[in-house]
């Protein structure tokens, strides 16, 4: 059974940095893909950026500065995003998704059959 465990965020200051931890049951090994998406208030969910863990494979989305860096711990089969000098738009609902696939990447959320249930950040003072 695949299982994805959200943490982190909660409420941060602008200019404050986050980490948000997924823990991963279910699915590791050469072909898992792991990505990070959002969901801002009232606007779709956007993919911010995936990683092949067993490789540290990374794409990201055009949109994405250098501000969030994902990053992969094998040992504790755990991703994170980590996202720095925070903006009040990076309020959303960020949700970690898998998927079984080799070589080519897509942050399209309808190609992650597997979804964490996702874990609040509200950059506010």
């Amino acid at each position: 059974e695949v299982q994805l465990v959200e943490s982190g965020g909660g409420l941060v200051q602008p200019g404050g940095s986050t980490r948000l931890s997924c823990a991963i049951t279910g699915i590791t090994g050469a072909d898992a893909q792991i990505a990070w998406f959002r969901q801002p208030p009232g606007k779709e969910r956007e993919g911010i950026s995936c990683i092949a863990p067993m490789y540290h494979n990374i794409y990201k989305s055009n949109w994405v500065e250098d501000r969030f860096t994902i990053s992969a711990d094998n040992a504790k089969d755990t991703v994170y995003l980590q996202i720095d000098n925070l903006k009040s738009e990076d309020t959303a609902v960020y949700y970690c998704a898998a998927r079984r696939a080799f070589g080519v990447f897509t942050l399209a959320a309808s190609s992650y059959p597997y979804w964490g249930q996702g874990t609040q950040v509200t950059v506010s003072s």
